[in-house]
């Protein structure tokens, strides 16, 4: 599929431009950088507890900090999770190195500190509870063990499913629900309560794991570059390896500072996700490097810049295409996939767009700048070609009538 025929596109002679571009936003990605005091890692690599909690109501946020602040628990963080509407937060609890046993002490903590608050305490949440430990429950107060796993199964099911998704106002509203009798409704008012919140999910990572998680995300996005860098210079020339790992790099200080510039965490989906994007990035970049290696035998006497427009232009169709089905793909994700994988999509929404441009306007410019450098030094000053330099050829003058 062409969507351009044969265009004639001078993309080398606007490389001042493109190096302007990539300046500015690389240079606002560090300055966002700088000022946050580095990346904000997420609990993967700080180390610490961080617990999902979803509120009935709109959480109050200062209550919830002045409720945990009270306990003693030191630095807390509240962050909103997922739409507004979904009434979730995440609540993160540092923790220094010393105090990796207390991880579980970290979440019990905050889990009776909002209890007291929000109500629950004394007695179990039900909107924790599982069909098993609910079944046993039931089991004890008098109801047969069959009809009791149906039920909590079923009241379960219920209690998770939209639009309730974990909470329930009062037990009454089971009546819903076949199979549960008063006698059901009774005994779980006795022996559970229906605190205003939910826990949905707890994180555990120990800091000397988080710091581990950190030196060896750094070592696999350096290792892959190094790799690239080697397998590049032998496939073509030093120079277009070199090229394309400078036009990776750009590519990740731009989207990590993007990531930093919308104030979002680095985790291990955030690295899995710059890891794709070298990838995609550098196997672009070839492409273009490929097409440029072909039309070098081709047009030996052109100019390098001129053999570099056209590779860039041949592909451009090829381009658009690859690039732009993948960005649609993963704008869906970020639009559509949730929150879980909201970031991962992030990523990669604004590392295709700079993957794509650096593979024209940073790594294809580098390398006609290096051979532009290496013929007009070899040949003092004059204007280089694709190829090798022709023989001069020595002409005689030969003079009309001259006998032979």
């Amino acid at each position: 599929m062409e969507f351009f025929q044969s265009p004639k596109i001078d993309w080398i002679s606007k490389k001042w431009y493109f190096i302007l571009a990539s300046f500015v936003l690389s240079t606002a990605g560090i300055v966002s950088l700088l000022a946050q005091g580095g990346p904000r890692y997420g609990i993967d690599f700080r180390g610490g507890t961080l617990v999902d909690v979803k509120f009935r109501n709109t959480p109050p946020l200062d209550r919830i900090r002045d409720t945990l602040g009270a306990r003693g628990l030191g630095e807390v963080t509240l962050q909103q999770f997922g739409a507004a509407a979904n009434n979730e937060i995440l609540i993160g609890l540092d923790l220094s190195p010393e105090s990796e046993a207390s991880l579980d002490a970290g979440r019990e903590a905050i889990v009776s500190a909002l209890a007291e608050e929000f109500g629950g305490g004394g007695q179990p949440s039900w909107h924790e509870a599982g069909p098993a430990s609910m079944a046993d429950y039931l089991v004890t107060v008098g109801i047969e063990d069959e009809p009791a796993r149906s039920v909590a199964e079923r009241v379960v099911a219920f209690r998770d499913s939209p639009p309730r998704s974990g909470l329930i106002a009062q037990f009454s509203d089971l009546n819903q629900v076949e199979g549960v009798t008063p006698q059901i409704l009774q005994a779980f008012e006795d022996g559970y309560s229906l605190p205003d919140f939910v826990v949905r999910n707890v994180e555990l990572v120990g800091p000397k794991v988080g710091a581990t998680l950190r030196r060896q995300a750094l070592l696999a996005t350096l290792l892959g570059l190094g790799s690239m860098l080697i397998y590049i210079a032998f496939r073509f020339e030093w120079i277009y390896g070199l090229a394309a790992v400078i036009a990776v790099l750009h590519d990740v200080v731009i989207t990590v500072g993007f990531l930093s510039l919308f104030d979002r965490e680095i985790s291990l989906t955030i690295i899995a996700s710059l890891l794709t994007l070298v990838g995609f990035s550098v196997n672009d970049t070839i492409v273009v490097f490929d097409r440029i290696r072909e039309n070098v035998r081709l047009m030996r006497r052109e100019k390098f810049s001129h053999v570099a427009n056209t590779s860039i232009n041949q592909t451009l169709s090829r381009t658009v295409l690859t690039s732009g089905l993948a960005f649609v793909t993963v704008l869906s994700l970020f639009l559509f996939g949730g929150e879980v994988l909201n970031g991962f999509a992030f990523t990669l929404v604004v590392g295709i767009i700079v993957g794509t441009y650096s593979s024209v306007g940073v790594a294809s410019p580098l390398v006609v700048s290096w051979q532009e450098y290496k013929l007009r030094d070899r040949r003092g000053g004059a204007l280089p070609r694709a190829g090798r330099a022709l023989p001069k050829v020595k002409r005689e003058k030969v003079r009309v009538g001259a006998k032979a």
